[in-house]
Order: structure tokens, then C-alpha cells, then sequence
């Protein structure tokens, strides 16, 4: 089971880093009761499988006494019940900034006489539960998608269980329209054309002589290439942002040679670098 406890200053981006988390499959619960969180360990310990991955939030607006979740955290330990404290947070002036955008007042706002004291107010309260907490994140310059990358990285299981971004490469046919779901697309119809070779045209370019035929003057491996040196500089630089998950296509005229030849030793390339991939050809039922 894994158990996420989310915490942290107001305005930091805790329900952003909810959500991001029931993007990853975590069952989420914002702003539950401290005296809570023992139950909804023993529910995801019950052994039915149906909370494995909990990620819940907890934070001032449930009470300005932390003694409770601590109390809570010693029930955890005490039901053998594994946990991380992500911990939120963010400099003043980017909190400032964000209330003064959102127009939302701060939830120590009645016991402080200025939003500048409410959140030193708050950072003195979860100043204990800062120092226990397992993962600390910074906000303050983090875009979400950045935040969404680092809380993936954390967290994610994404593609593996490293959490790394999956890698999906497809071949299609230009004349059957060119894939909606594609982020990256590339044209292969330069290549040498098996179709026009009668006893190629029937097979697939999964076919080795069809592949040594898209193969032959050179130009495919120059491409293919070219093409690694670009995809290869992408990959870590989409993870970063906090894609979870990246389609590459490859066309040609009809989507059963060229393209699928390419695409499979694309897909190929990027699986030996260590991300996980997964392989479809589109159009090869088609005529």
C-alpha cells in the first residue's frame, strides 16, 4: 500500500498536487480530519485491494491544532502502516501573489491582522510537521507543468515503476488521415516504396525483406538517424515538463511498409534507452 499524506502552507498547491496524484491512479482525499486518516489506512489495509494508492490532504483549514495529525501519524506506526509526508510550500510573495489572484481569503485570516502574518502565523504551526515530512516542494517558480513532472517523478508509476514517461510510437497511412492523439509526427513517404514491388506488397514492414527493401540506398538509416537525435534530445526534456506520456507517428502513403518499418526500429531505439514503450501499427488492416 502506498500512503501519501499531502501538507503544507496555503496557497502552496496542495489541491494542484491532488490532482496530480489522482492522475497516477492515487485514490485522493482533500482536506480530510486528522483523527480520520488511521480509519482510511485500515481500509486500504483490509486487503480487498481497493485503496493501494492513497494520497490524502491535510492541512490548517481542518483546525489550527496539529497535535491531532500527529496523533494520527503515531496510529499509523502503530498499524505497521507505511507513509510519506509530501510537504508544500512556497515564499511569501508568491503566496501573496496567488491570494491577490484568486481573491480568496487565507483560512488564519480571522486570528491574523494581515495576510503577510497569517502565513508566518502558518509557517510557524506546521514548522514540526516540516521537519518530519519525507518530500519537501518548493512551488515558488514551479509552473504546473513542472510541478506535475516533479510529483511524478516522486510518486508516478507511469510507463514503469520508476514512474518514467511512456513512449507510444505508431505508424499510419496519410490517405487514412493523420492521427488526432499524435504529439510528434513524421513523414517516411521519401523512402524507397515495397508497393511497388509485387511479391513486397502484400507483406508488412515488419517483414525483414521488406524492411532490407525501405533499407537499401541508405537514406533510411540516415533518417532514422536524424530522427533518434532529435526524439532522444525530446524525451527527458517532455518528462521534465510532466508528460506522462508522449505518441511519436510515423506515415507514409498507405501505413503497411515504410512507416511501420521506421516506427518499429524508432520504438526500438527508445526501448534500449530505457523507456518504456509501447509499439502500434494503425493501418495495416486497411487496403
Amino acid at each position: 500500500m502506498e500512503f501519501v499524506i499531502i501538507s503544507g502552507l496555503s496557497g502552496a498547491g496542495k489541491s494542484k498536487a491532488a490532482s496530480f496524484m489522482e492522475d497516477m491512479d492515487y485514490f485522493c482525499v482533500d482536506n480530510l480530519p486528522a483523527p480520520l486518516i488511521p480509519k482510511f489506512a485500515e481500509l486500504g489495509m483490509d486487503g480487498t485491494g481497493e485503496y493501494q494508492r492513497v494520497a490524502l490532504v491535510t492541512d490548517v483549514r481542518g483546525g489550527t491544532n496539529f497535535g491531532g495529525l500527529f496523533h494520527a501519524l503515531d496510529a499509523l506506526e502503530v498499524l505497521r502502516c507505511p507513509y510519506r509526508i509530501l510537504f508544500m510550500e512556497a515564499d511569501d510573495a508568491a503566496i501573496i501573489k496567488r491570494y491577490k489572484e484568486s481573491r480568496r481569503s487565507h483560512p488564519l485570516a480571522e486570528v491574523a491582522d494581515s495576510l503577510e502574518e497569517a502565513i508566518a502565523l502558518e509557517r510557524r504551526m506546521l514548522a514540526p510537521l516540516r521537519e518530519r515530512a519525507d518530500k519537501i516542494v518548493n512551488t515558488t517558480n514551479l509552473s504546473t507543468a513542472k510541478l506535475k513532472g516533479v510529483l511524478r517523478q516522486m510518486f508516478g508509476r507511469a510507463g514503469t515503476a520508476e514512474g518514467r514517461m511512456e513512449v507510444r510510437v505508431t505508424s499510419f497511412g496519410f490517405k487514412h488521415g493523420v492521427p488526432m492523439e499524435a504529439d510528434l509526427i513524421f513523414d517516411a513517404r521519401f523512402l524507397p516504396n515495397p508497393f511497388y514491388v509485387t511479391e513486397l506488397r502484400p507483406r508488412t514492414g515488419l517483414d525483414a525483406g521488406v524492411r532490407d527493401y525501405v533499407w537499401q540506398n541508405g537514406q533510411a538509416e540516415e533518417f532514422l538517424t536524424r530522427l533518434w537525435n532529435l526524439v532522444g534530445w525530446l524525451l527527458p526534456r517532455y518528462e521534465e515538463e510532466g508528460k506522462t506520456s508522449l505518441v511519436i507517428s510515423i506515415g507514409c502513403t498507405g501505413g503497411h511498409h515504410r512507416s511501420v518499418a521506421m516506427a518499429h526500429a524508432l520504438g526500438e531505439k527508445i526501448r534500449a534507452q530505457g523507456w518504456p514503450v509501447t509499439e502500434s501499427h494503425r493501418d495495416l488492416g486497411r487496403n
